[in-house]
């Protein structure tokens, strides 16, 4: 099967604050995007990668590009983020379609892992996972346990102003990652079915689901952060470190 991966770095990274966008701002050196493509090289050199991002920013990825050392160049598709995460992946997925027509390879060979390029502490070892799992699945998911307690509120609009709540088993849940992986066409038509209402969905597998597709869980790992608030990076630079040691 043909492997490909959709790295998200379409936003503004507002949140992260600074004056550059989160995807560029360095990790040890290097942006923070590129990190996610590395793992995915190392997981399977083959594979393609599709860089999304504002087509505002293509020329500065491509000086980021032109200053790296040669050693550190990973090739990659650039494709134009949209106006919201799922719409980015509608382009990366059709940026896919695109390279299969050109080389002649059919849409069912294909697999997609679709990751959020502010988690830049994905392994070697998860993607590894995460690829052997969509051999015997629709599409697959990383989940780690919950390690605190968790409750629901029933009024979400008011979680913190007066809302009732309710524990629950957290044995019952876990928190979802990314890679999400899946099979080309099966992703690529739940997008299709879901044109009108792709935005609700809050990630990949939800949107999968909806048209009947069966997910299951692969091993996530609690390094695997989403780097999002600027105290994140001082946590993600530490990670980091011990992970290259």
């Amino acid at each position: 099967m043909k492997k490909f991966a959709i790295i998200l770095a379409g936003g503004e990274g507002k949140r992260a604050g600074g004056d550059i966008p989160k995807q560029f701002v360095s990790l040890d050196g290097k942006p923070i995007v590129w990190w996610s493509m590395k793992a995915f090289k190392e997981a399977d050199p083959d594979t393609v990668i599709i860089l999304v991002m504002h087509p505002g920013f293509f020329d500065d990825w491509d000086i980021i590009v032109d200053n790296m050392p040669e050693e550190d160049y990973i090739p990659c598709i650039l494709s134009c983020g949209g106006l919201s995460r799922a719409h980015s992946v509608y382009n990366g997925l059709l940026s896919i379609k695109d390279y299969l027509e050109e080389k002649y390879i059919a849409e069912e060979e294909a697999v997609v892992a679709i990751h959020d390029g502010a988690r830049p502490l994905v392994s070697r070892q998860m993607i590894l996972r995460g690829f052997n799992a969509i051999e015997h699945s629709v599409g697959v998911i990383p989940g780690v346990r919950c390690t605190n307690s968790l409750r629901k509120v029933e009024e979400p609009s008011r979680v913190f102003d007066g809302s009732r709540s309710v524990s629950v088993d957290r044995s019952e849940y876990v928190e979802v990652q990314t890679p999400q992986i899946f099979s080309l066409p099966d992703i690529f038509s739940a997008y299709i079915m879901n044109e009108e209402n792709r935005d609700k969905f809050t990630d990949d597998a939800s949107l999968a689901e909806s048209i009947g597709l069966g997910i299951k869980l692969y091993e996530g790992e609690s390094t695997n952060i989403k780097v999002t608030h600027p105290e994140d990076f001082k946590i993600a630079e530490i990670l980091l470190r011990g992970m290259l040691q």
